[in-house]
């Protein structure tokens, strides 16, 4: 006997539907994709076809860990805790309490539900993810500008005519910061109606390969590059009036949409930006990008000229040197170029989910972190400090570290460094799967469930996506007595609190509540009992799903459509909600009411990019690499997603394997470390760049697969002390290193 189900892949930010075969032991004998679901429409990656292996993948951890000496134990769950209770009350001070949050939290529905209640139990600011080793520049740029971290608008790409896109390589990604199944297509699709795309970026990556047009650039000057295009629109007067309205301007100007005239990209700083954009003519940056100087000026046409465009930048841009000045600068331009918030343009979508109260202006330093001095983004600090906090003696000093979901030590910069920092805790927990180059330091491993016992709703990503749309994956299997990711979770919150009860019942009182004071919400006044007893679902998360959907802006309750977590249940394959419509006048939660084009605390930042412009680049700098049948370290176990184009290789330019004397293998050297490593010549890489992917360096792992295909970790060669400014991101991308020979020695 088989039985056919369907879920949600939760491998990647691009959301594809999946249809699974399961035998009558719960075993997966077959992955495709869901050809019902309007979104994906039956598209899958080698990833997703995998599914079913790594969610069986015999290294995973079903029980719990403590550690003794050298040795594990297996335990109950309520040794577990235990152990984790006892160690929690020997803290007096909670500030020395660490919680580090990996990727995939932002892949799961325990993640997104239970981590905030978690860090409000523990009382720490000492709040650490994989975001500032990834995307906090354009958080950072999203709340300056328009009052909201998460206000990230993303290219139309079903209606667009002309797609810029730096730093992104979606058809091995899958897409990032804009949740698109099938970008490829999507991509091929842009094409075929005659759009144009354009790709910038140090490699010819597969999604180069695509573009009608690929340029390279110099790795960590893509903000140089876009201020070149915009002094372009300014000095060519291609700035469309019609797309702004300035306040300090005389005339009050609207701008027609298809949707009929309205009153769009509200406006302040036009003149502060185009004062700084004198700052860098196209010829001057071209000596500092690598990018001719004729190239700028006709992109910066092709985009005004385009009936509609979009910009769009991802990882390469953020994890660089001016990461927050490069994802500013991208929407710079699709309010200069008259596409921001219009179809065809960067548009902000509208997920089923979102229901928020307006909120205080966005800040970021609300306080620094102990040692180094760095500001708070989003409520966490930098990752490139961690080290720093577990080192150093004094008040404060990290002596406990919780970590949900994350390697750190191949994912952090200078990851040898932490290595050796984790030995120096007095405790670690860890809630993660495996045994790893991170969890190896943990006292305790609380493992959560295979993912086809777990339900899954993408709260995160569908707030990122290329066309409105939901869906809700049950629970395929039963947990046979283990607790679920939400209750591991809610349990630590529970322990950490002190406090007894139920804690989503806390959680869903309290979001009824705020809404029942909230005008407008569609529940003002209503008794918070009464719609308590309303909620469907098995679970506290389920219900809490359900309390946000009806909320949310096609909600029953919100009086704006009939959407509840039953409508969702009755629906396995998804359900449309229509292409991204404008929106700016409820996205805006700027203390003016306007997008702030020209943030202070970014003008400020552009006296340091002025600088460097004159600045000699380095003779040769390291960049990452993704991988389609990769997500960081994640997915190192599975034997069918390791081998082939998945492998830990250099890849380096012909010019410079024959220049530097190079054969077979190299060390390569930055100030910080060092590596042997494969070379992979290609010309596909630019001259004086060279590429090693990220996620790799499982020598000795407890992970048998991943130990046999061990690579190396790039993270050995990162530097830690470098961030970008506004936003302490880490700096991946554009990192000076020395290439030698094997048995050279070389100073650095």
């Amino acid at each position: 006997m088989t039985s056919t189900v369907h879920r949600t892949c939760p491998l990647c930010e691009a959301v594809c539907g999946l249809t699974l075969t399961l035998d009558e032991g719960g075993h997966v004998t077959s992955v495709r994709g869901d050809k019902d679901d309007p979104f994906s429409k039956g598209f899958i990656c080698p990833k997703g076809a995998s599914l079913g292996r790594l969610d069986e993948d015999p290294d995973r951890l079903r029980k719990p860990l403590i550690r003794e000496g050298d040795l594990w134990r297996e335990v109950g769950w309520d040794e577990a805790f235990d152990a984790v209770k006892a160690a929690l009350d020997q803290v007096s001070d909670r500030q020395s309490v660490a919680v580090y949050l990996g990727n995939p939290n932002a892949h799961s529905m325990a993640g997104a539900l239970y981590g905030a209640p978690l860090i409000k139990a523990l009382g720490t600011r000492n709040i650490y993810s994989a975001s500032t080793a990834d995307q906090m520049p354009k958080h950072v740029a999203s709340g300056l500008m328009f009052g909201h971290p998460l206000a990230i608008p993303v290219p139309d790409l079903d209606r667009t005519d002309y797609l810029l896109m730096l730093g992104a390589n979606p058809l091995e990604s899958n897409g990032s910061l804009c949740t698109a199944p099938d970008f490829p297509g999507r991509l091929k699709a842009l094409r075929r109606r005659g759009g144009r795309l354009v790709v910038i970026d140090p490699r010819r990556t597969r999604t180069a390969a695509l573009a009608d047009e690929h340029v390279f650039v110099r790795p960590g000057t893509d903000a140089y590059l876009l201020f070149g295009l915009v002094h372009t629109l300014f000095a060519e007067d291609l700035v469309r009036p019609s797309a702004v309205m300035d306040p300090q301007r005389s005339e009050d100007i609207h701008h027609s949409t298809p949707s009929g005239a309205r009153p769009i990209n509200r406006v302040n700083g036009l003149d502060q930006v185009r004062e700084a954009a004198k700052h860098f003519p196209p010829e001057s940056v071209a000596r500092r990008t690598g990018v001719p100087a004729e190239v700028i000026v006709r992109l910066a046409r092709e985009l005004a000229a385009a009936r509609t465009a979009a910009v769009y930048a991802r990882i390469g841009t953020c994890t660089a040197e001016f990461g927050t000045l490069a994802q500013w600068l991208v929407d710079v331009l699709n309010v200069l170029t008259g596409n921001l918030d219009r179809p065809g343009g960067a548009m902000f979508p509208k997920p089923a989910t979102e229901f928020a109260a307006r909120r205080r202006p966005y800040q970021v330093g609300r306080w620094t972190s102990r040692v180094r001095g760095l500001p708070e983004a989003n409520g966490e600090l930098p990752v490139a400090t961690l080290a720093d906090e577990i080192e150093t003696p004094g008040e404060g000093q990290v002596k406990f570290l919780l970590t949900i979901a994350g390697n750190p030590v191949l994912s952090a910069p200078h990851g040898d460094r932490l290595d050796a920092a984790f030995e120096g805790l007095d405790f670690m927990v860890s809630v993660d799967p495996y045994l790893n180059e991170t969890t190896k330091h943990a006292n305790v491993i609380l493992p959560p469930p295979r993912v086809l016992q777990s339900g899954h709703y993408d709260f995160a990503l569908l707030g990122f996506a290329v066309r409105n749309y939901t869906r809700y994956s049950p629970p395929l299997l039963p947990l046979d007595g283990q607790p679920s990711e939400a209750q591991i979770l809610a349990r630590l919150a529970m322990l950490a609190s002190g406090l007894e009860g139920d804690l989503d019942a806390f959680v869903i009182d309290e979001m009824l509540r705020k809404a029942t004071e909230t005008p407008g919400s569609g529940v003002e006044g209503r008794d918070v009992a009464e719609l308590r007893e309303a909620l469907d679902g098995e679970s506290g998360g389920e219900r809490r799903l359900d309390l946000m959907l009806r909320l949310g802006p096609y909600g029953e309750w919100a009086g704006k459509g009939d959407l509840s977590l039953r409508k969702l249940l009755d629906h396995p394959h998804g359900l449309d909600l229509g292409p991204l419509e404008p929106r700016l006048d409820e996205v805006l939660k700027t203390a003016s009411g306007l997008i702030e084009l020209a943030p202070p605390q970014l003008i400020e930042d552009v006296e340091r990019l002025r600088s460097k412009l004159d600045e000699e680049p380095p003779e040769i700098v390291l960049i990452g690499r993704r991988h389609l049948r990769s997500n960081n370290s994640w997915l190192h176990n599975v034997g069918s997603l390791v081998g082939g184009s998945n492998t830990c290789t250099l890849q380096i330019n012909p010019a410079d394997v024959a220049r530097l004397g190079l054969d077979g293998e190299a060390v390569v050297r930055s100030a910080k470390g060092q590596l042997t490593v494969p070379l992979e010549p290609t010309d596909t890489i630019m001259p004086g760049v060279v590429s090693l992917p990220h996620g790799w360096g499982h020598a000795g792992s407890a992970q048998s697969v991943a130990a046999e295909h061990a690579g190396v970790s790039v993270n050995t060669l990162t530097d830690e002390s470098a961030i970008d400014v506004p936003s302490g991101n880490a700096v991946f991308n554009g990192v000076p290193v020395t290439i030698s020979p094997t048995g050279v020695i070389t100073a650095h």
